[in-house]
């Protein structure tokens, strides 16, 4: 079977971007088939594959499915989802700059600018734990668990999919591999989580890393972009627009607090268009 792809990044974090082939819609997907794709020496290479299948409902564009390096299949992307809207907008201009989807993790509305800036609507914040989920008693401002032999203080936040946000000094010492592995398995969440380090320039600013679930430390993390400020946000440290700092690149969080939906904005660039046998 071979089909067209588009590869696809939003400030580095990289994507493999299809349109589902019928044997392939509303079907599983061999996580086998995704790690060798994703492998970047052997495959194309991607943090995430994404698989555009037809909408569920009549006023979205597409419905989108993600599946990690690792093969398995997610529920949210904030930067996936911002490359769908800009590819589907360059496929057909003429429906207009306002782009709504649906994922696994929900409905969501993105918006492709004039300047070629791409936002998305990543929803309001949750901070219940049976959420993301996670074995928490109740729901707390920070959580403390033990791990390494060490005592590890986060927030967190499912932005679609779960976060665990660290705040430390600097990322560019945080021991993003060590700890990030060890709580991404860590018994607390059974679906495992995405692990954010975070460092407050000021109230207007971070720099953030985040190591991924099934992907491991990444160039960029729109969802972890937004968990980090949701979590700054409810504890007080940050305004409700924040520039965001990445590897890749920087992206702007804006969130007024609430219920309020909160909104992630940053580039989408294609990077070339091929086709390969499955």
């Amino acid at each position: 079977m071979r089909i067209e792809f588009s590869k696809m990044h939003g400030l580095g974090n990289d994507f493999f971007v299809f349109d589902a082939p019928p044997s392939l819609s509303g079907r599983p997907v061999d996580p086998r088939t995704v790690r060798a794709l994703a492998d970047r020496h052997t495959g194309v290479g991607f943090d995430q594959a994404l698989m555009l299948e037809a909408p569920r409902d009549d006023h979205a564009r597409a419905f989108y499915r993600i599946f990690n390096a690792d093969g398995a299949e997610v529920e949210q992307c904030g930067n996936g989802a911002r490359c769908i809207a800009a590819l589907l907008y360059a496929r057909d201009p003429a429906l207009g700059r306002e782009i709504p989807m649906e994922s696994r993790g929900g409905a969501v509305c993105a918006r492709v600018g004039e300047d070629g800036l791409v936002s998305v609507d990543m929803g309001t914040p949750n901070f219940d734990p049976r959420s993301l989920p996670m074995s928490a008693p109740q729901e707390s401002r920070l959580y403390t668990l033990r791990v390494d032999g060490a005592d590890v203080c986060f927030g967190a936040v499912s932005m679609g999919n779960p976060h665990a946000v660290l705040q430390v000094d600097d990322v560019d010492t945080a021991p993003v591999e060590r700890l990030g592995k060890a709580l991404e398995r860590h018994a607390w969440f059974p679906k495992r989580v995405n692990v954010g380090f975070m460092q407050i320039v000021d109230r207007g600013r971070i720099r953030l890393r985040v190591f991924e679930r099934g992907a491991g430390e990444t160039l960029a993390c729109g969802s972890g972009a937004s968990a980090a400020v949701a979590v700054g946000r409810k504890l007080g440290l940050l305004d409700s627009e924040v520039d965001v700092d990445l590897r890749g690149g920087r992206a702007r969080v804006s969130w007024p607090g609430g219920a309020a939906p909160l909104r992630l904005t940053g580039p989408a660039v294609t990077v070339f268009t091929g086709s390969i046998d499955l």
